[in-house]
């Protein structure tokens, strides 16, 4: 780190606190010439290009993810910051993946992988609109693979006819 009043190499970091826009705020010391100065570090994101099941490809908005899984969750006990984690896990996966343009696909699937381990409800959610459900015929089908799956307790359809159990 180059001091900005002498351009001196060295520095000692006095302070860092981490800020509400996830950067990190230094409070540094020249050891040059001894004056202080405050620096903002902030981890560089890698851009991903997102290719669509059309072929368009647009950049990945993390908000845009976020907020799909997030309305998945709406009213289940998922918190914000599980939904956070859950979404920080989903790019640990991109990233190690290597690639810079992910198929959206792929980013469904992490997503109903991870949400499948977090909560059943908001996955059958979120794979009604990801998987493009267009009967009762389709729910229940993902929820038998729940179920085979072992993440799911058996599904009672209540009928005019009583009781069934799936």
């Amino acid at each position: 780190m180059f001091c900005p009043f002498c351009n001196h190499r060295e520095s000692r970091v006095l302070e860092s606190r981490l800020t509400t826009e996830n950067s990190v705020r230094r409070r540094r010391e020249c050891e040059g010439c001894g004056k202080r100065f405050t620096t903002y570090e902030k981890l560089e994101t890698v851009q991903f290009l997102v290719v669509k099941r059309s072929g368009i490809r647009e950049p990945y908005i993390r908000d845009k993810l976020r907020a799909g899984i997030s309305r998945a969750c709406a009213k289940t006990t998922v918190t914000a910051e599980q939904i956070d984690d859950l979404v920080d896990s989903v790019e640990n996966e991109l990233l190690a993946s290597g690639r810079r343009e992910v198929a959206a696909s792929m980013l469904g699937e992490i997503g109903l992988r991870l949400l499948s381990n977090l909560d059943q409800v908001a996955y059958v959610r979120f794979a009604s609109v990801y998987r493009q459900f267009r009967s009762i015929e389709d729910f229940i089908a993902e929820l038998n693979l729940l179920r085979a799956e072992g993440a799911a307790p058996s599904v009672v359809l209540h009928g005019a006819k009583g009781d069934k159990e799936r």
